[in-house]
């Protein structure tokens, strides 16, 4: 058995909000990989520290696609240990620069009934904005680093489109209406 719906997106795009309301109307569990992924990065010699010492050492850019086979792990585990739950998956645990990584997370997903990408907007600008803006609120973060912009490369990631069935729209709507959509529309 695999998680009855997963949700996919760039940070900001309201997966843990969403995935909250969906396990609430459904009666499922409701995990955030950001939340217990600590020991699937360790059995792979990784961990959130490890992270910061390598942004550090080597710049950020640098250290998030080291850190992308840790991340591809954790996803897989995820998948594995919670069958029937509603699983949100962190905004760069589906986007990959590595196209071994890529696959492996591709491969963890296909027999997942319900991989939800949630975006605020269709047209790519105008989520961006909202985006930018809901992460700034929210954290104080721009996800700009060392020019790179990692909220757009999240936002425009192929692979993440191509890991989802389907794609749900967040900007405009509740999180409980959506949740509602969300659930009675599922496999």
């Amino acid at each position: 058995m695999k998680p009855w719906m997963v949700l996919i997106g760039p940070a900001g795009a309201g997966k843990t909000t969403i995935g909250e309301a969906v396990a609430e109307v459904t009666g499922r569990p409701f995990v955030d990989l950001d939340a217990v992924a600590a020991p699937y990065y360790a059995e792979v010699g990784w961990s959130i520290e490890k992270l910061v010492r390598r942004i550090e050492a080597v710049g950020r850019v640098a250290a998030e696609r080291e850190w992308e086979p840790a991340r591809a792990h954790a996803v897989s585990r995820a998948v594995a240990e919670h069958p029937g739950a509603v699983l949100a998956l962190g905004a760069g645990h589906t986007s990959y620069q590595d196209p071994g990584c890529r696959a492996a997370v591709r491969a963890a997903l296909r027999d997942c009934p319900d991989v939800v990408l949630l975006l605020p907007a269709a047209d790519p600008a105008l989520a961006l904005d909202v985006l930018r803006g809901r992460c700034l609120a929210g954290k104080g973060r721009t996800w700009i680093s060392e020019g790179h912009d990692f909220l757009a490369e999240w936002l425009h990631d192929e692979g993440t489109r191509e890991m989802a069935t389907r794609t749900a729209f967040t900007e405009g709507i509740s999180p409980a209406a959506l949740a509602r959509d969300l659930s009675h529309s599922s496999a």
